[in-house]
């Protein structure tokens, strides 16, 4: 008598991604949305597309500003002056990329590990409000207290992203939707936090309005600068965030951890099966990425806005976000790219001078992120239908060991006319004419001979 036992996933999150639900839908397209990013075309070829496709993006931003009623060659002459013209607007171009770099390296580490994070500004609020806690609640040495405010900062996201871990692990709750929902939260806590004056709520000066915001820091507790106004100043948080990401890369491509992290991202059963815990590395996989964020609103704090407001995030979350995309998940490329998009919020300040909408600039930014994401799968999408096209009627293929024909790889042989087979006879394809097909029948009984 046979008994039939079902199966049971080991995880929610396991049974939710291999059916067909809403869970596995989403699943499957966050990681559609990060496949590309992993193609295997040669740089050269993604080089050369990529160059053609920012050339097509600033042709579409040009016809943009030429229908709005603006001049391109002054709009984009005003970006570059706003941007890096002068050494006062490169330092904000600095200031901007910043916070831009440490929420793309954590996006990096996530995206990884195969987690699509996308609640990077609710995780910089949070932690900007731990921050701020900390920093003017903290009495003591002035690089003490910074040091404090900062490293709480990354606890505090590191913690508000092990939410939507827990739940991703514990029962099965998609990560790009929980993430997304506590986007909504911290936004009302933070808020709610402002609101309260028995908690961040500024003083309250007779005859003032009171704003929703927290006192400002110290001068003493915030990040020093390289550099006087209006020369060129170099934040420390810049450093910081450079020296993470070199950090982040080295170990994410020579370190154990790193190795189990991208197993884990590139196949889950296989990572499983090799001992990885999904669950172990996963999570803090995606605690990692708050914390970098939520470092990101500690910087922010620090080193910009010197006191705790709603929308101290400014997007840097989203646009953080973008950069690890366009990036292709990679930390060193993520700095240049990070500049690039620090110009465009730091000279789209001077866009109002030029009689062009400021809306503009986000066009600019989702025209950049498809140039730089699309060449990989252009790429591949080419590649597959070469595959696919069948050769000429009556014409024979020369085929070396290592070609893929059809999606099928010839593995191992002598060359000649024909593929190799699984069993290592000689066979001839099949659209090949009946010369190519008989000669392919010889090559299979000689074999058969010779065994």
């Amino acid at each position: 008598m046979s008994v039939q036992i079902p199966f049971r996933p080991k995880d929610p999150a396991a049974g939710a991604a291999r059916s067909g639900g809403p869970l596995g839908s989403v699943d499957r397209a966050a990681r559609a949305l990060l496949a590309p990013t992993r193609s295997g075309s040669s740089p050269l070829a993604v080089a050369v597309v990529t160059v053609l496709t920012v050339a097509a993006a600033l042709g579409i931003t040009a016809g943009l500003v030429a229908i709005v009623g603006g001049a391109p060659g002054e709009v984009f002459s005003s970006m570059l002056d706003g941007s890096v013209g002068t050494p006062g607007a490169f330092s904000q171009t600095l200031l901007e990329a910043t916070p831009l770099l440490l929420v793309a390296v954590g996006s990096c580490v996530s995206s990884r590990a195969g987690v699509f994070n996308i609640g990077q500004e609710g995780q910089m609020l949070i932690g900007a409000s731990v921050g701020a806690y900390v920093g003017l609640r903290t009495q003591g040495p002035p690089a003490v207290v910074l040091t404090l405010t900062l490293v709480c900062s990354a606890l505090g996201g590191a913690l508000w992203a092990a939410i939507p871990a827990v739940m991703r692990y514990r029962r099965g709750v998609d990560v790009v939707v929980s993430t997304l929902l506590m986007i909504f939260i911290a936004e009302q806590l933070v808020s709610f936090v402002v609101s309260k004056p028995w908690l961040l709520q500024e003083t309250r000066v007779s005859g003032q309005i009171v704003a929703p915001q927290s006192n400002a820091l110290a001068p003493s507790f915030r990040l020093p600068t390289l550099g006087d106004y209006p020369g060129l100043t170099i934040s420390l948080g810049a450093f910081l965030a450079v020296g993470l990401a070199i950090v982040v890369a080295v170990l994410l491509a020579r370190s154990r951890w790193g190795f189990r992290l991208r197993m884990l991202g590139h196949n889950p059963l296989a990572a499983r099966h090799a001992g990885v815990r999904e669950a172990t590395f996963g999570g803090l996989a995606l605690a990692l990425s708050g914390a970098f964020s939520g470092l990101a609103g500690g910087v922010v704090l620090t080193g910009e806005v010197y006191r705790l407001q709603p929308g101290m995030s400014d997007n840097y979350g989203w646009d953080g976000l973008l950069v690890a995309l366009v990036a292709r998940d990679n930390p060193i490329a993520a700095v240049p790219t990070a500049l690039v998009f620090g110009a465009l919020r730091s000279g789209g300040g001077v866009l109002a001078s030029t009689g062009v909408p400021a809306y503009l600039i986000d066009i600019t930014q989702a025209l950049l992120v498809f140039a730089f994401v699309l060449p990989p799968a252009l790429l591949a999408l080419w590649r597959s239908t070469a595959d696919r096209r069948p050769p000429p009627p009556g014409r024979h293929l020369h085929l070396r060991p290592g070609r893929r024909v059809r999606g099928r790889r010839v593995t191992g042989g002598h060359g000649g006319r024909g593929t190799h087979g699984a069993n290592g006879a000689y066979r001839a394809y099949g659209e090949c004419g009946a010369r190519g097909a008989g000669r392919g029948e010889r090559g299979d009984r000689r074999e058969g001979q010779r065994r």
